[in-house]
Order: C-alpha cells, then structure tokens, then sequence
C-alpha cells in the first residue's frame, strides 16, 4: 500500500513573526508567553511558529479594527 506524501506547515522564526508584525523579537516571545502564539522547539532549542497560527492573529487582528 503507497504511503501518502507527508505535508509540512512551514514554520517561522522569532525574527520572521516580528519582521511580518513589525515589532521587537521580544514582544513576539511576550505574546507567546501570554497565551497569543504557540511555539514549536527545534532539537536545538529554537522556536519556530506555525504560519497558519500567525496569519491567524493577522486576520484577529484586521477584525478587531485598528487600536484607539
């Protein structure tokens, strides 16, 4: 029986979150301390974010509006 293809999510690092974001690394570890963004570890340590999570908080965002 064939196996089927694996698919990979690409994944995003710290400075590529904040570069999309415009905002500090810092702030992009902020948000996933407090809940707003899930890492995944690399073997070395790293994290790396999921796009479609990020692109998620993107589009909360653009529906929230902009911000008083």
């Amino acid at each position: 029986m064939p196996r089927a293809p694996l698919e990979y999510e690409p994944l995003l690092t710290r400075a590529g979150v904040a570069a999309i974001f415009r905002v500090d690394p810092g702030t992009v570890t902020r948000w996933e301390k407090a809940g707003r963004l899930t890492s995944i570890r690399t073997p070395g340590g790293h994290r790396r974010y999921r796009e479609t999570e990020v692109r998620a908080l993107i589009d909360a965002g653009r529906e929230a509006g902009p911000a008083s």
